[in-house]
């Protein structure tokens, strides 16, 4: 069974940097579409980033576009997140996932790892 494993959080100031990494393991993520999700607490999980399989092909979520990036390392099996510029509002677990599309609302293909907490602090 493929596990999605996330790492690279933490607590941050306003203002900071962090990068995400996620790795399947299990699968690998070169040649498929992957995307990046955050839950806040007490609300919805929501689409943040997703990328095709050779990163050229990327869309973000209006509150991260210019702060965020999806770069990928296919040679190392790993999907990356990267966030300057981080805000409170930024604060949540953030999950990834292979995607079906390089959308604003795709499709996940695999069971939800257990998430990477990023708290943010004013």
């Amino acid at each position: 069974q493929v596990q999605l494993i996330e790492s690279g959080g933490g607590l941050v100031q306003t203002g900071g940097s962090l990068r995400l990494s996620c790795v399947a393991d299990g699968h690998t993520f070169d040649h498929t579409n992957a995307g990046w999700f955050r839950q806040a607490p007490g609300r919805e999980r929501e689409f943040v980033a997703a990328s095709d399989w050779s990163g050229t092909e990327t869309v973000y979520a209006d509150s991260v576009k210019g702060r965020f990036t999806i770069p990928r390392d296919n040679a190392k099996r790993t999907v990356y997140l990267q966030m300057n510029s981080l805000k409170p509002e930024d604060t949540a677990v953030y999950y990834c996932n292979v995607v079906l599309s390089v959308t604003n609302k795709p499709d996940t293909w695999l069971s939800w790892g257990q998430g990477t907490q990023v708290t943010v602090s004013s």
